[in-house]
């Protein structure tokens, strides 16, 4: 997901984007500990893409306040 993508999102949605990927991190951390996980690279992804929403998240309290 790019950056410019998720600046257009509101508030309510970033935070229900992150909610949705961190359970989504979960899960393919305990496929990766059973040797399950197809794609391995899926981890980074989500990871980078959990950054992203919490670094727009900060911008967006910044901006307010």
């Amino acid at each position: 997901m790019k950056a410019k993508e998720l600046r257009d999102l509101s508030v309510n949605e970033l935070k229900d984007k992150l909610n949705d990927l961190k359970a989504e991190l979960f899960n393919l951390r305990f496929q990766h500990s059973i040797n399950q996980l197809d794609n391995p690279m899926r981890l980074n992804h989500v990871k980078k893409d959990i950054a992203r929403i919490k670094t727009i998240l900060r911008e967006n309290e910044l901006k307010e306040g």
